[in-house]
């Protein structure tokens, strides 16, 4: 590893790993449990999962799959997009988003984000429908929000079909709504840096009945009846298969690692707002802009506390900045590298650089730092000091 800036100490003697899980003992033992029950893929769990989901979000389904990215993409194919069509959505995002658009051959559309938000321009959607136009995916970014209100309103004008994003988002409220039910349908993440993980996993909620039904069909194989359900202690079933779909299921053993930590959701966001509050409190004077303060209809899941390192007054880029903190031993992440300006999607659709300036202004500072209730306030104070110590040595 190369010394921290001035050849002197890093200010962490260990790693403090960015995103790092935060599992608790009644995890552990639920897993356990699970693998000792002699039922270790989908079944009673995942069943109880999904139950706890559609208590916490208000949907009145939920489905449980094993990651977002199968989520989002089972929510188009539920909701008929064919190949062919057009789904508007935000290049400030994942390359799943995207992706999935990609998996039924439609095409992304793609429009700016605004600057403070990060989320989706509602402003600048109506530009960009076309009659093969059929769904928006908008991105809940780093727990805040989209503007959902103009975006439903275009989304009825135009008879469009709304896919929520909401990888970040468990915890969000929207105009006293929980994000998981004002779109068609909403699909969450479960990955091992979210808010409640299952190592890999995912859920989708929706209000309409047709939909649920079919993800959980697609979601393994396509059968009439899952495996829970044909070899439980009730008589065998036979299965039929409705569709050729695919194996998304989420496994009993990954459903018992996220039960406690759905429970204790809550709580722990009350830790992470201590600790968001703290850096902006840490960060006032330094060369960076700090994450937006939230609309007060809104309610910030604070799944990534996101900077953006102010270049007009620092003597280097964000990478460089970055690996000095890597130096002084702190974790951080790039949330995100607009997806336009990755070789795949520059070379499809021939993006070029200034195509989406505020996704672009965003891709050049952005940086997420630690944020868990796993972290200690030791841990945090020592993120405000490397962050100080770093931009200080930079500040031009």
């Amino acid at each position: 590893m190369k010394l921290a800036i001035n050849g002197g100490k890093p200010v962490r003697k260990s790693f403090l790993i960015f995103g790092s899980p935060d599992i608790h003992q009644e995890d552990i033992e639920e897993v356990v449990g699970t693998l000792r029950s002699g039922w270790i893929s989908t079944g009673p769990k995942v069943q109880r999962f999904e139950e706890m989901m559609r208590e916490y979000t208000g949907a009145k389904f939920a489905m449980a799959v094993n990651s977002c990215t199968a989520g989002l993409h089972l929510s188009m194919l539920a909701s008929g997009i064919m190949a062919g069509e057009e789904v508007i959505t935000c290049p400030m995002t994942f390359a799943a988003t995207a992706n999935v658009i990609h998996h039924i051959n439609a095409k992304p559309v793609f429009v700016d984000c605004m600057r403070d938000s990060m989320t989706i321009d509602p402003s600048l959607i109506e530009k960009k429908i076309t009659r093969k136009t059929k769904a928006i995916i908008p991105i809940h970014f780093a727990g805040r929000p989209a503007d959902m209100t103009p975006i439903m309103k275009i989304a009825k004008k135009y008879k469009l079909i709304v896919i929520e994003d909401a990888a970040h988002a468990l915890e969000a409220r929207y105009k006293g709504r929980k994000i998981g039910t004002i779109g068609d349908l909403s699909s969450f993440s479960f990955y091992v840096t979210k808010n409640v993980t299952t190592g890999e996993g995912g859920m989708v909620t929706t209000n309409n009945g047709e939909y649920a039904k079919k993800i959980q069909q697609y979601a393994l194989h396509g059968l009439s009846k899952g495996a829970w359900k044909r070899y439980s202690d009730e008589e065998f079933k036979h299965y039929h298969v409705i569709f050729p779909g695919y194996k998304y299921n989420m496994m009993d053993i990954q459903a018992a690692l996220g039960l406690h930590q759905l429970s204790r959701v809550e709580a722990n966001l009350k830790r992470r707002e201590q600790i968001w509050n703290y850096y902006n409190k840490e960060f006032k004077v330094l060369p960076l802009f700090t994450p937006e303060s939230l609309d007060k209809n809104m309610r910030h899941a604070r799944h990534l506390y996101t900077i953006l390192i102010d270049l007009q007054h620092v003597k280097a880029d964000r990478d460089t900045i970055q690996k000095a903190l890597f130096c002084e031993n702190i974790g951080t992440g790039i949330h995100y590298i607009s997806l336009h300006l990755h070789p795949y999607y520059k070379n499809t659709y021939g993006f070029k650089e200034s195509d989406f300036p505020n996704a672009e202004f965003i891709s050049d500072r952005t940086l997420s730092l630690p944020l868990s209730p796993k972290l200690t306030d030791d841990d945090i104070q020592d993120v405000a000091k490397a962050v100080k110590k770093v931009l200080l040595y930079y500040s031009k």
